[in-house]
């Protein structure tokens, strides 16, 4: 595939990627719900404790979270739609 054809296939407007990014958000709470619930559960009844009490359960969920929620995943997602749009892929 030629980079003017990657480049269109990656380009799309604004409104698009916003929704986009908003479904990965979506994906990878929903992936890491285990992890956001331990997070969660750790910080209930805490304030500024929470800091150093539930560092373990943050760094495991900012870690799951990330795995979802990169730039490869976006661009992937992003092409996909593309595709979709010129009707190479079935809806």
């Amino acid at each position: 595939m030629g980079y003017i054809q990657e480049a269109r296939e990656n380009h799309v407007k604004k409104k698009v990627e916003e929704a986009l990014r908003s479904k990965m958000k979506h994906k990878a709470l929903q992936e890491c719900k285990d992890l956001a619930s331990k997070y969660a559960e750790c910080s209930y009844g805490r304030t500024i404790s929470v800091v150093w009490q539930c560092r373990q359960q943050a760094k495991e969920l900012n870690e799951c979270l990330h795995q979802f929620t990169n730039d490869d995943v976006l661009e992937e997602m992003k092409r996909a739609y593309m595709l979709q749009q010129d009707g190479r892929v079935p809806a």
